[in-house]
């Protein structure tokens, strides 16, 4: 990887709840994208858009050959790096760990960075399913944050504002609009 940038800061990559709701302090944002990985409704949400019982569907990211995830980057400084990790740990602790990974920023240049990726096998993981499977359980699911629909919704939002795409999300989105007209 490259050298940091700003090597008195560290990127923090978002590409679920953390793009409308990063609850970090920051001193940048940027629209980025991490290639070799692709977002995915395939993680359980035990603690926030589900209960212990009946868990919601939020994303990840797998491992995907030639894919590419775009989100977005927050340019944190070092002196408030560790309370922000500190949050994010606690916020993205069912079955989340910190992955290091480059980011490739929309408006040019690369940088090194850190994205909270569940990966497939750990405790809370869903994995996938048949679409009209997943559109039930977010229709059903909800927890602390919140309900799985507003969850999917604010993330339909927040990639159409920053123009970015995203099948798998608009699918799921588009079809769960279907369900709740009665189609």
């Amino acid at each position: 990887m490259n050298e940091p940038e700003h090597p008195e800061s560290v990127w923090v990559f978002g590409y679920g709840s953390l793009i409308w709701r990063p609850d970090i302090a920051f001193h940048e944002r940027q629209v980025a994208r991490i290639r070799g990985w692709t977002r995915r409704f395939w993680q359980g949400s035990h603690d926030h858009r589900g209960l212990p019982h009946a868990p919601g569907r939020v994303v990840t990211l797998v491992p995907e050959r030639g894919a590419a995830c775009e989100g977005v980057a927050y340019r944190v400084p070092a002196d408030l790096a560790a309370a922000a990790f500190e949050g994010l740990d606690h916020r993205e602790k069912n079955g989340y760990q910190r992955h290091d990974v480059l980011l490739e920023f929309r408006r040019g240049g690369t940088d090194v960075g850190v994205a909270y990726i569940a990966p497939v096998g750990n405790h809370a993981f869903l994995g996938p399913a048949p679409v009209d499977e997943m559109v039930a359980q977010i229709a059903r699911s909800a927890g602390p944050s919140g309900t799985n629909i507003d969850y999917l919704y604010d993330l339909e939002a927040a990639l159409w504002d920053l123009a970015i795409e995203d099948a798998h999300v608009f699918e799921l989105a588009h079809r769960l609009r279907e369900c709740q007209a009665g189609g």
